[in-house]
């Protein structure tokens, strides 16, 4: 069964406020030029007094009252009050600028929000139809800072945007950074559920650990990572519709010079939402086999989540893509004929209905989706073998694939090595695949019993 993390009970839905224009905040729509009518507003000061109230009717058994705002009250408070009340917002125009226009972008610096509380989670106005895996900015992004002492101050939600760095930070000079990537989807019900979260805490912990780095407590992870969720609940696609991806950050954020460990490091959570990391979705992909470029080196951080690690496959990603491939497959850096993996996730072969992947050497990332992968095929009674695979006996594969938080599961549909072309399964999913591909998603998609515990349930 799915682990549950409550969030507070949404308010009451508020009556509709009437005079304004709504801003689809962050699309940047123009509004209507005439000022909002003149409405009472309501302060933080109210909202924090409902919440003492609320807290000492809970420890004396007594009803908890509700804030109500009457009609035609705007609520003028700070995010962190917006967040911690799970009040849905709708961005008005309260701010005058030049030509009678108002910038809530500018309200928002100053960490203040006029919201309208709804009661109910609302969808952004997005055509999910097109969604891909770009950039999308949502509303809020999660900020903990760790000075030298290693010890982190609470965290806090703060607009999304640009954040302020000195020139000499670490992860600036020395690659002093790490980083994670996990999904969240919406299920029938509009509840979200998060993949295996606890593990991105821990591999981000003994990334960390390499880098002589800080890092959160696995309680101080998932905090992060559910405040960010729900205060861009919005944002998660609806159901069938694509996910939300979560990225974490742990960098060396303190000024120096010299090659040390920084003296101060940043925790930041950030969200988007995405649909397929392959354009053409669950069809399957083309690998050019790389014969001059290694993505690590026995001994390095290949095994890490580090951000130096993609800056280097970008150049033979780039060529991979100039000759009508989908990405690159590396080999080994000492013998140049074992398999590794590709620029961003791990490679599976099947062969007589048997699944192998190369075995874990110190020079490939131990993904939470191919560990989990390897789990429900040894469930549905199918035999896993993790070993060293030389390029010729993946060529003579029955099937291939690819696994990663990003691409989920994507069938390999040929691979090029010297030239030489071997196509699989005529461009069609193959079976082995495509039953893994739907056990895996209908656990992340809460569509399926979750008998290993591995979803994490936000309400």
């Amino acid at each position: 069964m799915a682990k549950s993390l409550s969030a507070p009970p949404p308010p009451a839905s508020a009556p509709a406020l009437t005079g304004l224009d709504p801003l689809r905040y962050p699309a940047g729509e123009p509004m209507s030029t005439s000022p909002p009518a003149r409405l009472p507003v309501v302060h933080s000061e109210a909202i924090r007094r409902q919440r003492r109230l609320r807290l000492q009717a809970r420890h004396c058994g007594k009803e908890q009252p509700v804030f109500r705002p009457d009609d035609g009250v705007i609520q003028l408070c700070t995010i962190d009050d917006l967040v911690k009340e799970n009040i849905v917002t709708i961005h008005y125009l309260v701010k005058r600028r030049r030509k009678d226009c108002y910038n809530p972008k500018l309200i928002m610096s100053k960490g203040l929000i006029a919201t309208r509380s709804t009661g109910t989670p609302d969808l952004v106005d997005f055509d999910w139809e097109a969604l891909g895996f770009q950039l999308v900015p949502t509303d809020f992004m999660y900020i903990m800072k760790c000075s030298s002492d290693g010890v982190f101050t609470k965290g806090e939600l703060v607009p999304y945007g640009p954040i302020e760095m000195n020139p000499a930070a670490a992860v600036l000079n020395y690659g002093q950074g790490l980083l994670e990537g996990l999904r969240a989807h919406r299920k029938e019900d509009g509840s979200v559920i998060v993949f295996r979260p606890e593990e991105n805490a821990l591999r981000m912990r003994i990334g960390a650990d390499r880098l002589c780095m800080p890092a959160p407590s696995v309680e101080q992870f998932l905090s992060g990572v559910k405040q960010t969720i729900l205060a861009n609940k919005r944002w998660v696609p609806p159901t069938g519709k694509g996910s939300l991806y979560i990225r974490p950050l742990l960098i060396g954020s303190g000024a120096m010079l010299g090659v040390a460990p920084a003296p101060e490091y940043t925790f930041v959570v950030y969200v988007c939402p995405v649909g397929h990391y392959f354009k053409d979705g669950l069809s399957p992909i083309s690998l050019l086999t790389e014969e001059e470029y290694h993505r690590a080196a026995p001994g390095g951080t290949g095994d890490i989540k580090t951000i130096g690690n993609y800056a280097s496959v970008v150049s033979a990603q780039r060529r991979a893509k100039a000759k009508g491939h989908s990405d690159v497959l590396y080999l080994d850096p000492v013998h140049k004929k074992f398999v590794e993996e590709v620029s961003s996730c791990n490679i599976f072969m099947v062969k007589d209905n048997v699944i192998s992947t190369p075995l874990l050497t110190g020079t490939i990332l131990p993904g939470i989706t191919r560990r989990s992968i390897i789990e429900i095929a040894r469930n549905l009674g199918i035999q896993v073998e993790e070993r060293l695979i030389a390029i010729d006996e993946l060529l003579d594969a029955d099937e291939v694939f690819c696994t990663g938080t990003a691409v989920v599961l994507s069938p390999v549909g040929s691979i090029v090595y010297h030239g030489r072309r071997v196509e699989y399964g005529g461009g069609k999913v193959g079976a082995v695949s495509q039953q893994l591909y739907s056990a895996l998603t209908a656990i992340q998609k809460g569509l399926a019993e979750d008998s290993m515990g591995w979803s994490v349930q936000l309400n």
